[in-house]
C-alpha cells in the first residue's frame, strides 16, 4: 500500500487534486469530511468541544456551530490549539480505520489540511503540496468564499507559511494557473510516478536507474530532502535504528554529484540490519540484494569490518541509496570521515570532482553506474584514504558521537 499525503493552504487548490485523484484509482481519506463526522451530534468528540468552548458553540438543533467555533478559535493560537487537541488525534484514529480497510495494492491518499501543522509528514511515502502565492489564495477566498481580506488573512495565519508546506514537501503542484495545467500535472504524476511506485512496492522492487552516470551541478535543497528521507527511515524503526546520516557527494555543499541522496542508517549490529530490511521495504526502501559489503580499505582489511546491508528507493522519482551499518565498524567510520574530510577540504572536493567528471565522460555510453562505481574504487584506496586518515589524525576528528534516534544532515 502506498501511502501519500496531501496537502496545501487554504484556498491552494488542495480539494480539486484530491478529487482528481480519486478518479484516477486512489483511496481517498479525507480529513476535513472525518472532522466532520467525529463532532456530529452525540458523539464523544462533540462532547469534549462543548465541554472545552461552551455550549454557545451549538446551534438550535444541537450541532456544531462552524461559524462561530471558526471566529472563535482563528487568530487565537491558544484555543486553536485546544480545538486541534480534541480533533486532530479523532480524525487520525478514523482515518486510520478506512486505511486499514484499503487493498494491499491501492494508493491511499489522505488529504489533510494540517499536515504540515500536526507533524504528519514521515507517516507517508510521499507528501504532495498543492501551491499557488499568498495574494492569489487571498484572491480566490474573496472572490470565492465571500471572506474579507481580514478575515482571509486570518484563516492563512492560523496554518502553516507557504515556506514551511514547501519545504515539507516531496512533490509540489503548482496551482498559480489554469485548472487544466493543474490536472495535467496530477496525470503526470499518477502515471508516471505514483502507480509505478505502488507497483515497485508491492513487489519489493527498487525503482529502475536507467541511463549512464550523469553529474548534476550542486543543488541547494539535497540537505533538505536528505532530512525528509532520513525523518521517513527513522519513523519506520525507532527502537532500532541508532542514527541517520546524509553522507556521500550530495552531502557536500559545493560538489557537483549524481542526483542521488545517500543515507547512512546506524544500527547497533548487522542481527539488527536484518530485523530492519522489512521495515525499510515497507517505508519504500526495498533491499538489493548481493550488495552487502565495501571494499576493505587500508585503514583495516578485515572484510567482516566493512559488511552492511543496502537498501534502495522503491520511488522512481527520487534515486535514494540506504547503507545500513553497525556503529563502530570500519566501513560505517569511513563514510563519516569521507565526507567531513571533504566537506572541510576544499582542495579535496575539487580533486575527487575532477576525478568523477573524468570518470563520467569516460563511461558516458555505458548503460548503468555499475561501471563507474567500481572505476572510483581505487581513488578512494589508494589517493583519498592516505590524505583523510592524515586530515583526520591532524584535526583530532573523531566520528560524531550519536544520541539514538538522531537526523543529521
Amino acid at each position: 500500500m502506498l501511502k501519500i499525503g496531501l496537502t496545501g493552504g487554504i484556498a491552494s487548490g488542495k480539494s480539486v487534486v484530491a478529487s482528481r485523484l480519486a478518479e484516477l484509482g486512489a483511496v481517498l481519506v479525507d480529513a476535513d469530511a472525518l472532522a466532520r463526522e467525529v463532532v456530529e451530534p452525540g458523539t464523544p468528540g462533540l462532547g469534549r468541544v462543548v465541554e472545552a468552548f461552551g455550549a454557545g458553540m451549538l446551534d438550535a438543533g444541537g450541532r456544531l456551530d462552524r461559524a462561530r467555533l471558526g471566529a472563535m478559535v482563528f487568530g487565537n493560537p491558544a484555543q486553536l490549539a485546544v480545538l486541534n487537541g480534541i480533533v486532530h488525534p479523532l480524525v487520525r484514529a478514523a482515518a486510520d480505520g478506512l486505511i486499514a480497510k484499503a487493498p494491499a495494492g491501492a494508493i491511499v491518499v489522505q488529504d489533510i489540511p494540517l499536515l504540515v501543522e500536526s507533524g504528519q509528514g514521515s507517516r507517508f511515502h510521499l507528501v504532495l503540496v498543492v501551491d499557488a502565492p499568498d495574494d492569489v489564495r487571498i484572491a480566490r477566498m474573496l472572490e470565492h468564499r465571500g471572506m474579507t481580506r481580514e478575515e482571509a488573512e486570518s484563516r492563512m495565519a492560523a496554518q502553516a507559511s507557504r515556506a514551511r508546506r514547501l519545504a515539507a514537501a516531496d512533490v509540489v503542484l503548482d496551482n498559480s494557473g489554469s485548472l487544466d495545467a493543474l490536472l495535467s500535472q496530477v496525470d503526470r504524476l499518477w502515471a508516471e510516478r505514483l502507480v509505478p511506485f505502488a507497483d515497485n512496492l508491492g513487489r519489493g522492487a527498487r525503482a529502475a536507474r536507467p541511463g549512464s552516470a550523469v553529474l548534476s551541478g550542486p543543488k541547494e535543497d539535497w540537505a533538505s530532502q536528505a532530512a525528509r528521507l532520513g525523518a521517513r527511515i527513522m519513523a519506520a524503526a525507532p527502537d532500532e535504528i541508532l542514527a541517520v546520516d546524509h553522507i556521500g557527494s550530495t552531502a557536500v555543499p559545493g560538489l557537483a554529484a549524481k542526483d542521488v541522496i545517500d543515507l547512512q542508517v546506524t544500527v547497533a549490529g548487522l542481527d539488527a540490519a536484518d530485523r530492519l530490511a522489512p521495515l525499510l521495504a515497507a517505508a519504500g526502501f526495498p533491499a538489493v540484494p548481493g550488495a552487502g559489503a565495501d571494499t576493505p580499505k587500508p585503514s583495516d582489511p578485515d572484510p567482516a569490518q566493512w559488511q552492511k546491508r543496502f537498501h534502495a528507493n522503491a520511488d522512481p522519482g527520487r534515486a535514494v541509496n540506504v547503507h545500513v551499518r553497525a556503529a563502530g565498524s570500519s566501513g560505517w567510520r569511513y563514510a563519516l570521515l569521507f565526507r567531513d574530510w571533504l566537506r572541510n577540504d576544499p582542495q579535496a572536493a575539487a580533486m575527487y570532482e575532477v576525478h568523477k567528471r573524468a570518470l563520467t565522460e569516460k563511461f558516458a555510453g555505458t548503460r548503468g553506474t555499475y561501471a563507474y562505481a567500481e572505476a572510483k574504487e581505487p581513488w578512494f584506496t589508494d589517493f583519498a584514504w592516505p590524505r583523510m586518515d592524515a586530515w583526520a589524525a591532524r584535526t583530532g576528528w573523531q566520528p560524531p558521537s550519536y544520541v539514538p534516534g538522531s537526523l543529521r544532515a
